[in-house]
């Protein structure tokens, strides 16, 4: 996140490069080790900040002194922030050809194009849904915040210099328009948090909050005397505050990003000459490191994807580590051998046109590779076993052929699937469901209900077919909604809540005689007594609760296809997640014996001393057991209901 001026164009503020360094700090300790810091990726609304009260600074000053050309802000912008992301897009792209299988690579492309556009949180917003692929997997994710950034500098200026000429304060608009983004992310953060996160119009009152600062009159932006001082250590203080309290699971960015964004916007308002932004910000090595922001920004994430994709799997502490250091090493490169000579020096236009002529050209070369489908000619044989599992949620090819859809009953999903498929998935919930999902048929003496997230919804095929005929199947399951015993109003506005309600209301009027009860990650022996003990009260015999099946680091696709492409063996532990598989032994072992409520082992079928099953039959590709990290393949759904699940289920 490149956010450095020239002398020449504001005073320099060595504090400013210091927070710039605890900004990117933040992010990339939070992508390394995210254990460590959950909340480290708000360096990116301080980076907003920041940027927003620099740039909107500069074209203040000009404005006012009647210096301000469009064509020089651009070319600067040009100059500052191309060199950089041109190294690394094509740094990725060489990766890319060798590590990546033709989707991945595929993908790579369109993100290359859309990086190089500054549309790359437009195009990841179109990818985001619960069957998106892990962001682990894509090495320019974090160019989502340069395309906000740049998408606000494109209006930005002509919005001041039309402001400028008619007589209007710059804090006016700067206020107002802060005000309406800030709106429209409470709006949107509720019931569609891919948009809230990733739209611009969501995102710009960060920016102008920096805007803000920039155009409060000159000594305005921080108090006079002693009360001046203490703007910077409570900016540090909210900061802090954020770091602890934020985490992916919150509505982000909503109200929660008030936090670090007026941290920020207090820190630099104190002024560099505060104590605090004196004796701690603008230290030596803080100024070096937020100097290096941009680069270090832009090397960091891609070396961490792709020491994860070399080995296909969660790269060690020490492999991170090492990322880490390069990430420094490369940055530093980048910014004395190819930023400072750039941004110096003689024929600025000639750089800056020559800088947009190779942007065009690596943008045509990434969308190149999407349009040729990921160059698979380099990996022919694998690319034909991949293939197979191609996805995409436009077409659905993988889905639609193996009969997902209607073998998992995806019509009982209060998940907007249609939406998703079109790039607009959010949270509203669908209208409703079909009948069939939950409508008693009173010819079939017995019912079973399926009540949970996807990982129910994958037992469903085998269930139907190996239950008696007497049997009736219900079904209220939707995409990422765990079970959740305390829902209790139906919400319009988040589909897992309305989920969880209609499920529970199903149980109270259908009365099944068993209730099938699977999650995808989260089980606990207290959670699934407060589960028994909700179901009891609502009168229902006998309750199944379905353990963890085994998760694969990666892909299972991916992973026959890249390091078991050799060896193909049918069973593995290479890639299984054991820390899953204690976890599951662990409930085995505490889940009490007898009573109405029983504990399937789905962890201990699927595996043994010799590893977790990874195909059935002959065939590695039509077998496989798990089409991604977690999810049954209709076969292994059979396999597992005729052998265990329907058992559990008749009791007998």
């Amino acid at each position: 996140m490149n956010r450095d001026l020239r002398p020449e164009h504001l005073e320099c503020r060595p504090d400013i490069d210091g927070l710039r360094a605890v900004a990117v700090l933040c992010i990339v300790v939070f992508h390394a080790f995210p254990e460590v810091l959950k909340g480290g990726f708000i360096g990116v609304d301080i980076f907003f900040v920041i940027s927003g009260f620099l740039i909107s600074s500069i074209i203040g000053r000009q404005l006012e002194r009647g210096h301000f050309s469009f064509a020089d802000f651009y070319g600067r912008r040009v100059r500052r922030i191309f060199p950089a992301l041109l190294l690394v897009l094509a740094a990725c792209c060489a990766a890319g050809w060798w590590i990546m299988l033709p989707g991945e690579y595929r993908q790579l492309g369109k993100h290359m194009a859309g990086g190089a556009g500054f549309v790359a949180n437009y195009v990841l917003w179109g990818e985001s849904g619960y069957f998106d692929s892990a962001a682990h997997g894509k090495p320019l994710l974090h160019l989502w915040s340069l395309g906000v950034e740049e998408q606000f500098y494109i209006v930005w200026p002509a919005l001041l210099w039309l402001a400028s000429r008619r007589g209007i304060s710059p804090l006016a608009v700067s206020v107002a328009l802060a005000l309406a983004s800030f709106g429209l992310n409470l709006a949107a953060v509720q019931g569609d948090a891919a948009r809230a996160f990733y739209a611009p119009q969501t995102r710009f009152w960060q920016i102008l909050a920096g805007s803000v600062l920039a155009s409060l009159p000159e000594g305005a932006e921080g108090s006079a005397g002693a009360l001046r001082g203490w703007l910077a250590p409570l900016g540090a203080g909210l900061i802090l505050a954020g770091l602890a309290c934020i985490t992916e699971a919150r509505a982000i960015p909503g109200w929660w990003a008030l936090l670090p964004t007026l941290g920020a916007a207090l820190t630099i308002a104190a002024g560099g000459q505060a104590w605090f932004n004196r004796a701690l910000l603008s230290n030596r090595a803080l100024g070096w490191i937020g100097r290096i922001s941009f680069p270090l920004y832009l090397w960091h994430w891609p070396l961490l994807v792709f020491a994860g994709l070399a080995g296909r799997g969660a790269p060690s502490a020490a492999l991170r580590v090492g990322a880490v250091a390069a990430a420094f090493v490369l940055a530093s490169l980048t910014y004395l051998l190819l930023e400072q000579p750039i941004r110096g020096g003689g024929r600025q236009r000639l750089k800056s046109v020559a800088l947009v002529l190779l942007m065009a050209a690596v943008g045509g070369i990434g969308y190149g590779i999407f349009r040729g489908e990921g160059l698979a000619f380099r990996m022919r044989e694998r690319q034909a076993y991949t293939e197979y599992f191609e996805n995409s949620p436009a077409h659905w090819r993988f889905f639609l052929r193996v009969g997902i859809p209607d073998k998992y009953h995806l019509e009982c999903e209060f998940f907007d699937i249609a939406k998703y498929r079109a790039g607009r998935a959010d949270m509203v919930p669908r209208p409703a469901i079909a009948e069939s999902c939950y409508r008693r048929d009173p010819a079939r003496p017995h019912a079973v209900l399926l009540w949970g997230d996807s990982h129910v919804e994958q037992l469903s095929f085998g269930i139907r077919q190996h239950l008696p005929a007497g049997w009736q199947v219900l079904q209220v399951a939707s995409s990422g909604c765990p079970p959740r015993p305390d829902a209790s109003e139906p919400s319009i506005v988040n589909h897992c809540e309305r989920s969880n309600w209609f499920a529970l209301q199903t149980i109270a009027e259908a009365r099944p005689d068993v209730v099938v009860v699977a999650q995808n990650l989260g089980h606990t022996l207290q959670g699934m007594r407060r589960i028994a003990a909700r179901l009891r009260g609502l009168g229902v015999p006998r309750v199944v609760f379905t353990g963890p099946v085994p998760h694969w680091t990666e892909e299972l696709p991916k992973l026959m296809a890249t390091e078991l492409w050799l060896t193909k063996p049918r069973r593995t532990f290479h890639g299984v997640d054991r820390e899953l598989m204690a976890h599951n032994a662990a409930l085995q072992a505490g889940f009490p014996r007898g009573g109405d409520a029983v504990f399937v082992n789905v962890m201990d079928f699927f595996c043994n001393q010799d590893g977790c099953l990874t195909y059935l039959g002959d065939d590695p590709r039509s077998g496989i057991t798990t089409f991604d990290a977690s999810h049954l393949m209709p076969q292994a759904s059979d396999l597992l209901a005729r052998d265990l699940l329907s058992r559990a289920i008749t009791g007998n």
